[in-house]
């Protein structure tokens, strides 16, 4: 589990950082979505697993492949919710906190940021499962530690207790990451539905 928890948290800093970076500027600017929103929608489509084989000829089979496939896999539903997040901020909202004389800088921070939290939080939520699903399914393509390996190496002997117990930490382990997350929601976005 340590191995399998330690890819998939790099992989997920990395990819909501750039998700949300990206994302937040891409809903902000046409310009800058014009450039990245492509190539989000090349990316989203595929499957990981897809690619996987190719990310391991280029890095082979130690921990940079599987964290740039995590990676991969949780970037655009990020960068996805971010963009839709912004874009539906109302326009009023907008307009009421230019007509009280705020800059660009402070509409983005005050009113933009704020109004899409929820959104954001949704496409963090689907980010982690999509990671979580990916990272065990390549241990099973090519790995020698993480659950999904044992999982796998397991099935090998005929080992049905320890595959049994491998899936119930997996679904364990799954529900206990999106509760994280479905907390901190509730603690920063503590307006939700409010209004």
């Amino acid at each position: 589990m340590g191995a399998s928890l330690r890819r998939l948290f790099i992989a997920y800093f990395f990819a909501v950082i750039t998700g949300t970076t990206l994302g937040l500027l891409s809903g902000y600017s046409e310009r800058v979505r014009a450039v990245f929103e492509p190539i989000i929608a090349f990316i989203r489509p595929l499957p990981p697993l897809g690619y996987y084989t190719i990310i391991i000829l280029w890095m082979g089979i130690g921990d940079g492949s599987k964290i740039l496939l995590l990676f991969l896999g949780a970037l655009a539903p990020v960068f996805v919710s971010c963009v839709a997040g912004v874009t539906r901020v109302k326009q009023d909202y907008i307009n009421r906190a230019r007509t009280l004389g705020a800059s660009k800088g402070q509409i983005f921070l005050h009113v933009i940021l704020p109004a899409s939290l929820p959104d954001i939080f949704v496409g963090l939520r689907n980010a982690m499962s999509v990671a979580y699903a990916t990272s065990v399914a390549a241990e099973m393509v090519a790995a020698v530690s993480g659950i999904g390996w044992m999982v796998l190496d397991a099935s090998k002997y005929l080992r049905s207790d320890v595959i049994f117990v491998g899936i119930i930490i997996m679904g364990i382990t799954g529900i206990l990451l999106d509760r994280i997350l479905l907390y901190l929601e509730t603690r920063i976005v503590f307006w939700k539905g409010k209004y």
